[in-house]
């Protein structure tokens, strides 16, 4: 039998542009972003500007991490303590985090079988509990109809923050991810779209929304320095009022990044290749059901999913070891205890009991992996041939079974 020997957490060398620009800023030794000399713009001010200008937005602000920036999105548009807070009960566990740190009460919302949030549990659960807020989590790329969503909201007065961790140079109908709440937040963790080990982003075109996170982002009274914010009349008006919760973005990170955000969309095309690939070596497999992805939206396809709906526990679990025995690393979020980053709304104990049993019986069968670019078309061929090799021979074992159980009358 074939065993795939690549790695599925191998993610592709900084550019040599993004190596020199971070060697610069290692030999002047100005990593803090307010740490300038002369008229020198800072790395972070300049990222900023680049990703703002990339998505279109009138304000961008550099974070320390894509948690940290779904927080302070949440404080800057007013959260108070133990405000319901909406969110995917599909997510992960930084999305239900960073609301309970900044002080909020998160709600779980159901999915539907294609991944993305169930609107019509969206409208009841925002009925019946008051929420003002929606914590949007694009999870795994999936992105609902945003039309729809934000027609419900509109109507219900729930402000939309976007988690666009998993959908940075996405898009629906043409418009940007992110582009749609009044913030949008992304992530350059490692395994994201853009590098830098951890870091993030907050946009929006709402000048005040800009203002406080800059300020809560910890500028210190220096937010003259960014280049991507509002005026300093904005300021003025709210710099004694906002906290100081420190999560900036640092020089070198941001010297690493700048030269990412002209490769998104060659790399966008180049995941969509993979994951085209994986579709086509998995589709036609009996008891094993593909992901739709809607002619509307423009994904990126950095892992990929899909669903074993009518198998039993023990079935996955032989099927994740046996792919594992052959080099394919399967994550799946039906497993009682959490692995990895694989926990799901009912170990997040600290968000109160709730129950989403649409979502629970979703991810009873949801088998995730990432596709890194280090991947080659042929390496998803031949992943997708192990998929399919022993989702067979496990699916033919189960029919024997049945026909040699005894019948009962």
């Amino acid at each position: 039998m074939e065993r795939f020997e690549g790695s599925f957490t191998q993610q592709e060398p900084i550019s040599e542009d993004g190596i020199a620009a971070a060697l610069a800023v290692l030999r002047h030794g100005r990593l803090h972003r307010y740490n300038t000399a002369g008229d020198e713009v800072a790395e972070a001010a300049l990222l900023e500007e680049e990703f703002a200008a990339f998505t279109g937005a009138r304000y961008c602000v550099a974070v320390a991490s894509g948690g940290y920036a779904l927080g302070c999105a949440l404080r800057a548009v007013g959260l108070d303590r133990d405000e319901p807070v909406l969110s995917n009960a599909f997510t992960l566990a930084p999305v239900p985090g960073a609301i309970a740190a900044a002080g909020g009460r998160p709600v779980f919302v159901e999915i539907t079988e294609d991944l993305v949030l169930d609107l019509a549990d969206l409208e009841a659960k925002a009925k019946a509990t008051g929420a003002r807020l929606l914590l949007l989590s694009h999870m795994r790329g999936h992105v609902c109809d945003m039309d729809a969503l934000m027609a419900l909201c509109g109507r219900l007065g729930v402000t939309v923050i976007e988690d666009c961790a998993h959908t940075m140079g996405a898009e629906w109908r043409g418009v940007a991810s992110g582009r749609h709440g009044v913030v949008g937040c992304f992530s350059t963790q490692t395994y994201k779209h853009m590098n830098s080990g951890e870091g993030g982003f907050c946009i929006t075109d709402d000048e005040e929304v800009a203002a406080r996170m800059v300020l809560l982002s910890g500028s210190y009274m220096l937010y003259g320095r960014h280049r991507a914010a509002p005026g300093p009349e904005v300021f003025q008006r709210i710099r004694l009022e906002v906290p100081n919760v420190s999560g900036r973005m640092d020089n070198l990170r941001a010297a690493v990044l700048r030269p990412q955000i002209g490769l998104l969309a060659d790399r966008r095309d180049r995941w969509a290749a993979l994951y085209r690939g994986m579709e086509a070596g998995l589709a036609g497999v009996p008891g094993l059901r593909l992901i739709p992805r809607p002619a509307e939206e423009r994904f990126v396809g950095s892992s990929f999913q899909f669903l074993l709906p009518q198998w039993e526990e023990a079935r996955i679990v032989a099927f994740l070891a046996a792919c594992v025995a052959r080099g394919v690393e399967l994550k799946w979020f039906g497993a009682g205890d959490p692995v990895a980053f694989t926990s799901r709304y009912v170990h997040w104990r600290y968000a109160g009991a709730q129950s989403c049993p649409q979502t629970d019986r979703v991810l009873r069968g949801l088998v995730d992996m990432r596709l890194p670019l280090t991947f080659a078309p042929a390496d998803v061929a031949q992943i997708a041939r192990i998929i399919r090799a022993e989702a067979l021979r496990i699916g033919q074992a189960e029919a024997v079974e049945a026909v040699a159980a005894p019948q009962v009358q």
